[in-house]
């Protein structure tokens, strides 16, 4: 993990307040910003979305799929997590903790908002930062490409059914055509311009060409996510200042979730007979976000000023010191976890990653 990456969380933080800033100083800038629409599209969001996602999507070698029956195992514990708990398990939260216990505290106009932020939130398993994590827990790296893969192949057509069914049971009004086009405009097109990109260098100057590409484009990717949220401080400002308690009462459904969906992966890994060195990706897979998708799809269907874009970047100023305790979990509980495969013969003699 890069410096800029491991103090995320620090630069979050400044953006929020040199957001919030701007939004006095400059108000008709950030109102000129809102207003560059096409099909409730926000065209400079869009932009810096696709230098955010491309680069992390550059990174994915779908041919890697072929390693997916490796693992069997965590893969299916994995997909289970992502897919059939962690949505579901972060609305329920929403409810709970957002439109009863919180309800007193929190803008009574922003409260189905705020719950469609965690859903988005939730909706989209990370794609880039888990191969931090994954080396950091010295996780099988064939099992967290193929992993990666194996998500980015599902969310191009499970992201918007899953948005859809969960905002229609919160009773939040689903407006398709734009969350369709979300979906397009930021997984399919980056997609297949990730893909296409990728083969040409790789064909023309192999993995030096696309290594030297990838060092060049993060911090430019890093740099597009705060941009990003500076514009969106920028609207939110008011509302933050107006209520300060609202980013530490939308961060607790988050911290639960996570912790819940790692801990829930880890052991089911475990009781599934699978190595540490993949339990401890599959947790954390099963855990993160996408956080750039989300942001992007929040503003899309809700706009800079609502309480679904602020909820999703909640998500981004806790990643990185939440993920880093999964991290330390994972790798201090590594000898209860083996103790685990005692009983299991093929384990037991399986080789140690790191």
């Amino acid at each position: 993990m890069s410096t800029f990456e491991r103090y995320l969380t620090l630069w979050v933080a400044l953006c929020i307040v040199v957001g919030i800033a701007l939004g006095h100083v400059m108000p008709g800038f950030f109102q000129a910003v809102g207003a560059a629409e096409v099909a409730k599209v926000n065209l400079p969001v869009a932009v810096l979305i696709w230098l955010m996602v491309i680069p992390m999507l550059l990174k994915i070698d779908f041919a890697s799929l072929r390693h997916v029956g490796r693992h069997w195992r965590g893969i299916g514990v994995t997909l289970f997590i992502n897919w059939a708990v962690k949505p579901f398990s972060m609305a329920a939260l929403g409810w709970l903790f957002v439109a009863w216990l919180f309800r007193p505290y929190l803008p009574a106009a922003q409260i189905n908002s705020y719950i469609a932020g965690l859903i988005i939130l939730a909706a989209a398993p990370c794609t880039a930062m888990v191969f931090v994590w994954s080396h950091l827990t010295r996780g099988e790296p064939h099992f967290t490409l193929s992993q990666v893969a194996l998500n980015d192949t599902i969310m191009v057509v499970a992201f918007a059914p899953i948005v859809g069914l969960l905002l229609g049971l919160s009773s939040i009004t689903v407006p398709w055509g734009t969350l369709v086009l979300s979906v397009v405009l930021y997984i399919v097109l980056p997609v297949i311009v990730a893909q296409v990109l990728r083969r040409s260098l790789l064909a023309s100057g192999g993995q030096p060409a696309l290594d030297a590409l990838l060092k060049r484009l993060g911090p430019i990717s890093l740099v597009a996510l705060l941009a990003t949220l500076v514009l969106l401080f920028g609207f939110q400002g008011e509302q933050i200042l107006a209520q300060p308690l609202v980013i530490a009462l939308l961060a607790v459904p988050i911290l639960i979730q996570v912790y819940f969906n790692a801990g829930l992966a880890y052991v089911l890994n475990r009781v599934a007979g699978e190595q540490h060195c993949v339990a401890g990706p599959s947790a954390l897979i099963g855990a993160s976000n996408f956080f750039e998708l989300a942001v992007a799809a929040a503003i899309s269907l809700f706009g800079f000023n609502s309480g679904a874009a602020l909820a999703t970047v909640v998500g981004v100023l806790i990643e990185v010191p939440v993920m880093l305790t999964v991290v330390w979990i994972v790798n201090r509980s590594q000898g209860w976890y083996e103790r685990g495969a005692e009983s299991r013969p093929e384990l037991r003699q399986a080789p140690r990653i790191g």
